[in-house]
């Protein structure tokens, strides 16, 4: 039999008021009637006027008592609807052959500022077919964490970035020597002795020092003196020449060599001629055969620098790109501060929540396709991003949503004693957009201990009355006794709340502040087999082990 229209309103309505927090729109409403049969818009103003007193009804029953309505006409309306929407970054000039890199610098492993360069060159080198390089920065021996090598390789396979060469540029000492003699040898470059704030305050008013116009075969002896080991540290650097009057003091001559005795973590002291970024950047991205460079318009400074690079040897550029920087607040993500805080014991690894590390996203539950997602739609934008943590979430909880199952989770919890009624059963579905998946099954009798948190029991408290979500309605009391199951006393504002039985089992969930969240979760959480599910009005989590029936989780994010 069909549905009258009053029937048809309705069920609009619920699943209207479902999908938005318990409030339904009835101009919404009357659209989705009107496009079901569009044989009644000649009557569009009865069927608004229909639609206002229903909604006006449905509005009065509470979210619950709502989902409950709604699942009982047609379960499949509470599968919501989403409407793909396809992001896609910007065409490659000239995309032929493409080669493109990251360039991690192994101080720690990678965080969510990280992730975007590695993410966008992954995207272009999967769309051309082409091929993506790590190149391991590691010209700094006094910022290099060993361990960092392997875990940033792990962190880019969790991301998803599918790496085809791996560069390590303690390996290229030798070659950064020869082009850097050519360069001097060419006239377009010197090696310096002066003191280094001397040096620089001559570039800061537009004047040479004086071994800038030292004759080439002087510059040559001190280059070859400087490679043995004839300066000590600070006493002398190579320098490219660039512009000397150059309006910005950033461009002109800078650094390409210098004297450091520290030890390297992969070569010992074979070197102590350390290049710099600008030097050893240029000339592994021309040997590399770099098409494309993807970086940060903090960078843009160096790519000025790099090109007069470019233009002494004859090379030909790749194609630069520069995004806007990105601000994200409320985590930490440098690595040394990272690194101080784990030896002194502040934070217990690399993974702490409290981190912006990809390893602290991983063990909170965020998904890489989430992380990828966000900054395929940032895209290669040349303004300033403010990062969104709560953008990144959504993005995760489309994702996990469909796949988490629910279950009931009381911190801080309050023990009462249930009575009136000799036994009662209820049953929660796993996921309440798939039916199919199964329920929580529950019995309850009288004497049976109940748990709920402790907010939750004021609310008992002072309406004196709550309602078990999916069992009964309870009044105040010690014991508390059974009220029936009657709904309707949702629209009235009484509570519906989480509850566990008999303790459950001991759970403790870590916060993004480092704080835990403790208190008893369902026993048929025991026989759930996933690590992400969804702690019913609290959010959603990450369980971390199951040892000895206690459950540790990390929140993840509502």
């Amino acid at each position: 039999m069909p549905d009258s229209l009053e029937d048809t309103i309705r069920k609009y309505a619920l699943q209207n008021a479902v999908f938005f927090k318990g409030t339904a729109n009835p101009k919404a409403i009357v659209g989705k009637v009107l496009a079901e049969c569009p044989d009644l818009r000649s009557r569009s103003k009865e069927v608004m006027e229909i639609a206002d007193s229903i909604v006006s009804d449905v509005n009065r029953m509470g979210l619950e008592a709502q989902t409950e309505a709604l699942r009982s006409i047609d379960p499949e309306m509470m599968v919501k609807e989403k409407k793909e929407r396809k992001y896609e970054l910007p065409e490659l000039e000239g995309a032929s052959n493409v080669v493109m890199r990251i360039a991690p610098g192994p101080s720690g492993p990678l965080h969510i500022g990280h992730s975007r360069v590695s993410v966008l060159n992954d995207e272009y080198v999967r769309r051309y077919n082409g091929k993506l390089i790590n190149r391991f920065e590691d010209t700094n021996p006094e910022k290099i964490d060993p361990d960092a090598y392997r875990m940033i390789s792990e962190d880019l396979d969790w991301l998803g970035v599918k790496i085809h060469e791996t560069i390590y540029q303690s390996d290229r000492f030798e070659m950064y020597y020869e082009i850097t003699r050519q360069m001097i040898a060419d006239g377009n470059g010197y090696v310096c002795t002066c003191d280094a704030e001397h040096w620089r305050g001559l570039k800061e008013k537009k004047r040479e020092c004086p071994c800038r116009s030292l004759p080439r075969n002087e510059q040559l002896e001190r280059f070859d003196r400087m490679m043995s080991n004839g300066y000590g540290e600070g006493e002398a650097v190579a320098v490219i020449k660039t512009d000397i009057a150059h309006p910005n003091p950033a461009i002109r001559d800078f650094v390409a060599l210098r004297i450091v005795n520290t030890p390297h973590p992969r070569t010992g002291d074979r070197y102590n001629v350390y290049p710099m970024m600008n030097l050893s950047v240029a000339i592994d991205d021309h040997l590399l055969g770099m098409t494309h460079v993807i970086r940060g318009k903090d960078h843009l400074n160096n790519t000025y620098r790099q090109e007069y690079i470019y233009g002494y040897m004859g090379w030909n550029k790749p194609r630069f790109y520069h995004y806007g920087l990105v601000n994200i607040e409320d985590t930490v993500l440098k690595t040394s501060l990272i690194g101080k805080c784990i030896r002194e014991g502040e934070f217990t690894g690399w993974n702490d929540v409290r981190t912006g590390t990809l390893r602290a996203m991983e063990r909170r539950g965020i998904r890489p396709e989430a992380i990828r997602r966000y900054w395929v739609e940032a895209g290669m934008k040349q303004i300033e991003v403010q990062f969104s943590w709560d953008t990144l979430y959504a993005m995760n909880r489309d994702i996990i949503d469909a796949t988490s199952y629910r279950y009931f989770f009381v911190s801080d919890p309050v023990k009462m004693k249930f009575s009136g009624i000799k036994e009662i059963k209820g049953a929660a579905p796993l996921h309440p957009d798939h039916p199919e998946k199964g329920f929580r099954n529950y019995i309850v009798k009288d004497g049976d201990d109940l748990f709920i948190s402790a907010n939750d029991h004021v609310s008992l408290v002072s309406a004196g009355m709550i309602r078990l979500k999916d069992l009964c309605n309870i009044e105040s009391g010690d014991p508390v006794r059974y009220a029936g199951t009657d709904l309707s006393v949702l629209k009235k504002g009484i509570k519906a709340v989480q509850w566990v039985k008999d303790k459950g089992i001991p759970t403790r969930v870590l916060m993004p502040d480092g704080s835990s969240a403790e208190g008893y979760s369902e026993n048929a959480l025991l026989d759930c087999k996933d690590d992400v599910v969804q702690f019913e009005r609290f959010g959603f989590v990450r369980i971390e082990d199951r040892k000895d029936k206690k459950i540790n989780a990390v929140f993840a994010h509502r």
